[in-house]
């Protein structure tokens, strides 16, 4: 079946890319293959024969399939707890979740070196408690917590997406199976899991991407011995200037990006199952109380240990050995060095909030009309558009924002310094979570129903108004809502491209974490606190303002 959107609408979203992502990319790679007048194609022969890069690139793939695996492992039994149980505190705690997601990696850092660094609040706890000498945990610049701060990053994505769509499944067609005598485990293995698959496979892709791509976690917490592909474009462009090799990777690093969503376009539109969209039963049978209160227990110790990094993180905050203490938060109003480069926190919250609302504005419309130009099924270039469309997941911040520094720097277009500069750029990394978002919906979406409009005279407007806005409305949200998130987290592009007044949150956050002092390390905290609860803020009021008959985010 079409979809109601016109042909010129559809096209929007290619058109976008040509000219803000295409264009730059292939600017600054021509230029970084012939830098100096080397030859373009030497590079490819050292990635492909020195062991050093081999080496990375296989990390980068194991370390995103195991972080994958673990997130999925740790997400479904919770997106299970959100969908099925109505609770007190239930969309407080969705809000608490989306946190960590939102945080730049330097908070998330800030976090795990609050929560298990040598003087965190776990190994004082442990040290004073057993009387140990050393501390205990000592994982930092490990394997280990790389994939333990990946899971704790990329959780809300699993329980968000996986909730939405159990929480919308007909439960009647799962009576049915009941009634005709499957049993729990067959009822789930061979009817809900089917309908879930979708939703499954987008939050796994999403996952796998974001680890794929992973740069600031890895950097920071993994250590040199322990470096992705991203890392490795960001340290030979910004440290050692090999621009021919870290274009080579980024070529690389590309084309499996669209070859990874080419992929899960494929399988992701052959396991598609119509749906009727109706809410779950939300009653509980008196005899499943106990099981109730189990599932709703084991689910809270999982949130509060998603979130132990962020709440070790105020804690460094707010306590000290002498109890509370509030120097820190009050600092970072204050310009006690007299920095030129100061900004005040309230400029840059400024800042961060209308750079999100600008993205969310662009971003909508456009994962919009991405999800529309390719959601008709059984055309065989629909899959290669749509990993097309989702290749600004792939690309290296550190590339793409050069890329904008080289196209954009004439008039009439000179961008540089400019906040359109940032939102573009913001808006190319969000837009991709609403097409995913709104995909699955939108190829589910039983092609009767637009049928039966059209038989009774509606317009292509009025189709899409009455039929497929009140069915797409809730996706909206939650792409709205990531995209929001995204833009006020995100630091590689900010830091690139960013004059001293357009100064953002992370950006903040990462100049004070990179003074040395007591002082500045405390700013660092404060500033990550502040952003931590404008976020937990914002998620909340979506929360209490969305529908009750509204997918969950």
């Amino acid at each position: 079946m079409k979809p109601t959107l016109s042909g010129a609408v559809k096209a929007l979203p290619f058109a976008f890319l040509s000219v803000l992502f295409a264009y730059p990319l292939i600017m600054i790679l021509v230029k970084s293959l012939t830098h100096g007048g080397s030859n373009p194609i030497e590079p490819f022969g050292i990635l492909l024969s020195d062991s050093f890069y081999l080496q990375r690139i296989w990390f980068t793939f194991w370390q995103a399939a195991v972080s994958t695996i673990l997130t999925l492992a740790v997400g479904l039994p919770s997106a299970f707890v959100f969908a099925k149980y109505q609770f007190p505190g239930k969309r407080l705690l969705l809000s608490l979740t989306t946190i960590p997601f939102v945080m730049p990696p330097i908070v998330m850092a800030l976090g795990f070196i609050a929560l298990i660094g040598p003087s965190g609040v776990l190994n004082a706890f442990l040290s004073s408690t057993f009387e140990l000498e050393r501390p205990p945990i000592g994982i930092l610049n490990t394997v280990a917590v790389v994939l333990i701060a990946h899971v704790v990053y990329e959780f809300t994505i699993v329980v968000r997406i996986v909730s939405t769509a159990w929480e919308r499944l007909d439960y009647r067609l799962q009576e049915s199976a009941r009634v005709l005598g499957a049993g729990p485990w067959a009822t789930f293995r061979l009817v809900t899991l089917p309908l879930l698959f979708p939703s499954i496979i987008a939050a796994a892709t999403l996952v796998f991407m974001f680890t794929f791509t992973s740069f600031g976690v890895v950097l920071i917490l993994g250590g040199s011995q322990n470096s992705t592909i991203e890392v490795t474009i960001y340290t030979l462009t910004a440290q050692l200037f090999q621009l021919p090799l870290a274009a080579t990777l980024a070529i690389f690093q590309t084309l499996m990006t669209f070859l990874i969503m080419t992929s899960y376009a494929w399988l992701q539109e052959t396991k598609i199952v119509q749906i009727g969209f109706q809410p779950h039963q939300k009653e509980e049978r008196s005899n499943e109380e106990k099981r109730r209160r189990l599932f709703l227990g084991s689910n809270m110790i999982l949130v509060l240990i998603i979130l132990s990094p962020m709440l070790a993180l105020i804690a460094k905050t707010f306590i000290d050995e002498n109890g509370l203490n509030f120097t820190y938060i009050m600092s970072i109003f204050s310009n006690t060095q007299n920095s030129f480069f100061f900004v005040s926190p309230l400029k840059a919250i400024m800042n961060s909030v209308i750079f999100a609302i600008a993205t969310v504005t662009l971003s909508i419309p456009l994962g919009l009309a991405s999800a529309y130009a390719i959601g008709q099924r059984r055309v065989w270039w629909k899959n290669p558009l749509d990993g097309l469309l989702m290749l600004p997941l792939g690309v290296s911040a550190v590339t793409l924002s050069f890329g904008f520094l080289v196209t954009f720097n004439r008039a009439p277009f000179d961008l540089r310094g400019t906040w359109a500069i940032i939102v573009l750029a913001h808006v190319l990394i969000a837009y991709p979570f609403i097409l995913r978002i709104l995909l699955p919906a939108l190829r589910a979406m039983n092609p009767a129903l637009r049928d039966t409009a059209r038989v009774l005279g509606a317009s292509p407007a009025q189709v899409f108004r009455k039929i497929d806005l009140p069915i797409l409305s809730g996706g909206l949200v939650i792409g709205a809502s990531f995209a929001f998130a995204i833009s006020l987290g995100e630091f590689g592009a900010s830091l690139l491209l960013n004059r001293p007044e357009l100064t953002t949150i992370p950006v903040v956050i990462f100049r004070f974490f990179g003074q040395p002092g007591q002082e500045n390390l405390g700013q660092a905290l404060a500033m990550s606190t502040l952003l931590m609860g404008m976020c937990a803020i914002s998620f909340f009021v979506i929360e209490r303002t969305r529908g009750e008959d509204r997918w969950t985010f």
